[in-house]
């Protein structure tokens, strides 16, 4: 699914190009998938390309690999951390980690554990952003929380609590967006896995890219927090305009990230 998303399998490939070109640097994919990412680096001028991937598609991706006769990617089947890598340190990791809400279901565990075990340079993607803005949308809010005060006759009001909780990942209109976002960035290359993080999500490196609803729609689509009583406001509202406190607990592989903005 992530692969068919064209727009951002080429911003990959421009930014493994310009970071890559004739380097002789040795390269680590991190959940590689078919292995498109490790062939663009492979085709960029990278001396050795290691995939790493612990699902069953790593055997497509060693068919593809030997299709394209790409003889300096090795594939490695296994998670990044129950497996022994053939070197000591490898120049650039790439990874396609990213999740919904940029954490959700994301791979970022495996990229950290991977950088600080064997990486000696960069990291690509390097900085991400976060970006919470508020949202108007008073047919969506009727139709999932007004919707259950009358089910067919029945009251099921109770079940808007049930709702609450419950991030929805769907496709936003720009439209809809009525405030300035709120923006945090995530450093790749210095961030720890304890360290506490406070929906779209854009993407550093030469080469960016955006999930936003303003730009053209990827698989990321966008994540919405629903509240369960709207909040009243005017066209043109600037004072404490964003007076908007938001958090999140987000459990993934272990790790316990905060996610903040105002």
């Amino acid at each position: 699914e992530k692969k068919s998303c064209k727009l951002i399998t080429k911003d990959f490939r421009e930014s493994i190009n310009i970071g890559l070109i004739q380097s002789e640097k040795v390269v680590l994919d991190v959940g590689c998938g078919t292995g498109i990412l490790s062939m663009f680096a492979a085709k960029a001028g990278a001396k050795r390309v290691i995939a790493v991937d612990q699902s069953e598609i790593i055997y497509q991706a060693m068919d593809i690999v030997r299709s394209n006769q790409l003889e300096n990617i090795t594939l490695i089947k296994g998670r990044i951390e129950d497996i022994k890598l053939p070197v000591e340190k490898v120049d650039i990791i790439i990874s396609e980690w990213m999740g919904y809400f940029l954490l959700f279901e994301s791979m970022l565990d495996s990229v950290l554990y991977a950088r600080d075990c064997y990486l000696a340079d960069g990291v690509y993607p390097d900085l991400c952003n976060i970006s919470l803005a508020a949202v108007g949308d008073a047919q969506k809010h009727q139709d999932r929380f007004a919707f259950w005060e009358d089910v067919y006759g029945f009251n099921m009001a109770c079940m808007k609590t049930a709702v609450v909780p419950e991030a929805v990942v769907e496709v936003v209109q720009a439209e809809t967006l009525i405030s300035e976002p709120a923006v945090v960035q995530v450093n790749i290359l210095t961030i720890q896995k304890s360290e506490p993080l406070c929906t779209v999500i854009r993407i550093s490196f030469l080469v960016t890219f955006s999930t936003g609803p303003q730009v053209t729609k990827t698989h990321w689509k966008q994540t919405v927090f629903l509240l369960e009583k709207p909040i009243s406001v005017k066209a043109g509202n600037s004072k404490h305009f964003m007076e908007l406190s938001v958090s999140a607990s987000l459990q993934f592989s272990g790790s316990l990230f905060q996610i903040c903005g105002d």
